[in-house]
């Protein structure tokens, strides 16, 4: 064998098996299908507004050809273009009548580089929800399951916050929560006094505060209050695999990696009944080769992993390797997202706030929680914010001209508070992501087929959280109150989930409770294909937790003599 492991994908899930396996002593091979790209050196990230192309706007033909999807992405602009994948280069294709966006960065590091950072725990309450209402099937492990493996990342990573007690949203290991402003922290009050059991908290985000000794020697340093991160970090500040995970395994001389390789498939030896490598194609050359492994982690993202092991096929697995529940590629699922409204926030004309916070407030979810009274609908939203003061970059409108229009743009403009929702989206088999049968790639590889779209109790949801949204606002006096309309087509919320779920029957999914494929005992899959379930709080702290705990198994295994 070439390697011990290999790791298909190098971003949020990739870095950590990498970490972890590297750590335990094995040598480890990272995949990486797109670019490399150095940490630091690659970002824009020193220069300013003004420095950047076009001020950061990409002209509209270029969008147009190669940005349909990506360009929905709040944080593409000329100065991280580089961490986007073309469309134009990566088409998908989806049935008429149900978009889905699929939003991507093809490159060293992956979306690690480019997520909004906010990092909570799920709960017990999360990992027993199918089992109560019987959508999906019943999670194979529990909150105390993950439990240490949480600590474990959350200190490693550097996750600022505050404990709050709440038992639908676990505290953790944090570092100094940065501060509300004044307006946030009077918004604070008026929704805890006046609407018993919502809590309204400072996100708790993947930012250092009080970088341990750990975290120095890898070169990460405190947030600076730029607010830049969706250009990278030159930092450090904010957790990505660039800036900390993949130099953790990198200092073993363990690791090894390769870019510009794409994963084709996961080749099976039905002599052993397990998985023996990697094929991939290169991107340049479009050459196939082949890696050997005593054992594989794919962390491609939920739709790549899926891709690759539908494209795995052999005698045994026809359907794609590991697939004889006939579950994966099924049950895709995205946070429900584009649920908004905003305003203008009274008071406080005198008072302002020092730097450029890099992120907002979170209101826990409040409505189906236990002992509550139950809605029409199941599950649950929790809503996401910030309140800040309108500036000269957000003034194109104000009236005026010469010194008096300088002199005005120098004067803080009214607050501004905006609140958006993410709901949890059910396990469904008709949300599915699926090869095509006729088209391939430029690199022959099938096209993806992505079929997803929101249910009824989806949109009960949305119906539930606008509302709310906006008897808050109201309640609080903001004036000027502009309301979103429909939710953003599933993929908006970049929290794609659930393509190859554990479980406790095989016969209904695809790995186990420790993210090991039922039928091939090698072959583990720990980024968000793996989710059983989606919550509604950002999942990338779980894909840590899952991916941390899933390889010290792994390694124990081959240490053991059982792989």
């Amino acid at each position: 064998m070439d390697f011990d492991a290999i790791v298909v994908g190098s971003g949020m899930s990739g870095g950590w098996a990498a970490k972890e396996l590297c750590e335990r002593g094995l040598k480890v091979l990272v995949i990486e299908r797109g670019q490399h790209v150095e940490h630091g050196a690659d970002y824009n990230d020193m220069q300013e507004v003004w420095e950047v192309e076009n001020r950061g706007r990409i002209p509209e033909e270029e969008l147009d050809e190669h940005y349909q999807v990506q360009r929905g992405c709040y944080a593409l602009n000329t100065a991280n273009k580089h961490l986007f994948v073309k469309d134009s280069d990566h088409p998908y294709e989806t049935p008429e009548g149900k978009p889905f966006a699929w939003l991507r960065g093809y490159h060293l590091g992956g979306r690690s580089l480019l997520w909004a950072r906010h990092s909570y725990r799920w709960s017990e309450m999360d990992f027993e929800a199918n089992k109560k209402d019987g959508y999906g099937v019943d999670w194979p492990i529990r909150y105390g399951d993950l439990a240490p493996w949480y600590d474990h990342v959350e200190r490693f990573a550097g996750i600022t916050g505050e404990k709050m007690g709440l038992a639908h949203l676990p505290d953790g290991e944090f570092q100094p929560a940065m501060p509300l402003n004044c307006a946030e922290s009077d918004f604070k009050s008026h929704i805890e006094e006046n609407y018993p059991g919502r809590t309204l908290i400072m996100g708790r985000i993947a930012h250092l505060t009080q970088p341990t000794q750990e975290q120095q020697s890898l070169g990460r340093g405190s947030c600076q209050y730029r607010d830049l991160c969706y250009r990278g970090c030159s930092f450090g500040a904010y957790f990505s695999a660039l800036s900390a995970t993949l130099p953790a395994a990198e200092r073993t001389g363990n690791l090894t990696v390769v870019t510009d390789a794409i994963g084709h498939s996961v080749v099976y030896d039905p002599s052993t009944g397990k998985a023996s490598g990697v094929r991939v194609v290169d991107y340049h050359t479009k050459e196939g080769r082949t890696y050997t492994a005593r054992m594989v982690f794919l962390c491609a993202s939920a739709i790549g992993s899926a891709l690759v092991m539908l494209n795995s096929t052999s005698e045994r697995f026809p359907n794609g390797i590991a697939n004889r529940s006939g579950a994966l590629g099924r049950h895709l699922m995205d946070h429900i997202s584009g649920i908004r409204a905003g305003g203008i926030y009274p008071g406080h004309e005198d008072q302002y706030y020092s730097g450029k916070r890099p992120g907002g407030f979170y209101i826990p979810r409040y409505r189906n929680l236990p002992g509550q009274e139950e809605e029409n609908f199941v599950r649950g939203f929790g809503i996401q914010g910030g309140i800040g003061r309108m500036n000269w970059s957000r003034a194109g409108g104000r009236p005026g001209i010469g010194a008096e229009l300088k002199e005005s743009l120098r004067t803080p403009g009214a607050w501004r508070v905006g609140l958006s929702g993410f709901g949890e989206m059910l396990p469904d088999p008709n949300n599915r992501v699926s090869l095509h049968p006729n088209k391939v790639d430029k690199w022959g590889i099938p096209l993806p087929v992505i079929d997803c779209a929101y249910g009824e109790n989806e949109m009960k949801i949305v119906e539930r959280c606008k509302a709310d949204i906006v008897a808050m606002l109201e309640s609080a006096g903001v004036q000027n109150i502009e309301v979103g309309g429909d939710p953003a087509p599933p993929g908006y919320g970049i929290h794609e989930m659930g393509t190859a779920r554990m479980g406790r029957d095989p016969s209904t999914s695809v790995l186990n409770g420790w993210n090991q494929a039922h039928d091939v005992p090698n072959l583990f899959v720990t980024d968000g294909a793996c989710m059983t379930s989606s919550a509604c709080q950002n999942p990338s702290l779980t894909y840590m937790a899952v991916t941390a705990r899933a390889a010290n198994h792994a390694a124990d295994l081959l240490q053991e003599g059982v792989l």
